[in-house]
């Protein structure tokens, strides 16, 4: 036997394991990519509706499944447009190379100079607008500022909002375990039901949450407010142990998803979460 015959016997006997191993693969990147969007809830409508047209059929219910096949292609439509921000994210990630690229989050460490800037910040009341990368890649954002690719620091952070400096009404990202630029310009948000309140920083930070899977940390220059923006929602007013706490959950790689939703309907649902989706 020849080394490539030899090669391509241990191809085919590799090849239902590989087979095997790419399809689960492909599988989890799919779930994590919805599990981070209401896309989620999508697969769960979906389910239900195939749930109950396989019992009219089994059921012989013949006016069920012609409903179900008459309105089909309808609800199909609405979704799409119902879940557009959703479905936008996703199409977003697989054009940038994020279904393959393993995520960069930053460290818990990360936070406590920027949470100590949005404090020093709002109680001089100084705007303060600062995104926290996930898994999407940002460099478009970057390019609309100035990058700096310098070390997360309160001072720096500092010098950039406390001031009326060119970069002061923009955002700071945070990509990569750096500050990756300042001076950002943001998408604002196309919701209709915001309030009116609300300046330029909320509707860009709430902008920003509904095209990416970006957290956006947000101090108002009006009131000191501190919000969190991510998910496409915006929870307004809250205290700083609330966005810490927040923010590690957010970052967690496992375990924080089923606390942050029971926290979310606790100390933040009840009077913070302003219901923007």
């Amino acid at each position: 036997m020849t080394w490539f015959e030899q090669a391509y016997a241990f191809y085919d006997f590799l090849r239902p394991v590989l087979d095997i191993g790419l399809l689960a693969f492909l599988l989890y990147k799919g779930y994590e990519l919805l599990a981070k969007t209401q896309a989620f809830q999508l697969l769960k409508g979906a389910g239900f509706l195939a749930g109950v047209y396989g019992l009219a059929f089994i059921l012989g219910l013949q006016t069920m499944q012609w409903v179900l096949t008459i309105a089909g292609p309808g609800l199909i439509i609405a979704t799409a447009i119902v879940f557009q921000p959703e479905l936008r994210k996703i199409f977003l990630s697989l054009g940038q190379g994020d279904f393959f690229r393993l995520d960069s989050k930053p460290h818990i460490g990360h936070f406590e100079p920027v949470l100590t800037a949005a404090e020093l910040l709002s109680q001089q009341r100084r705007g303060m607008l600062v995104i926290f990368a996930r898994s999407h890649n940002l460099k478009e954002i970057v390019k609309t500022g100035t990058k700096i690719n310098g070390e997360i620091s309160t001072a720096l952070i500092m010098s950039i909002f406390q001031f009326d400096t060119p970069m002061h009404d923009g955002a700071v990202v945070i990509q990569n375990g750096k500050i990756a630029a300042a001076g950002c310009f943001l998408p604002l948000s196309e919701q209709q039901d915001i309030r009116k309140n609300f300046g330029t920083r909320h509707r860009a930070s709430l902008g920003m949450s509904e095209q990416s899977d970006a957290v956006v940390l947000v101090v108002s220059e009006e009131t000191g407010a501190i919000s969190l923006a991510y998910d496409s929602k915006l929870y307004y007013d809250l205290s700083l142990a609330e966005v810490a706490r927040k923010l590690k959950q957010l970052f967690e790689k496992a375990g924080g998803k089923k606390s942050e939703k029971k926290d979310l309907a606790g100390s933040a649902g009840e009077k913070k979460d302003i219901g923007i989706e």
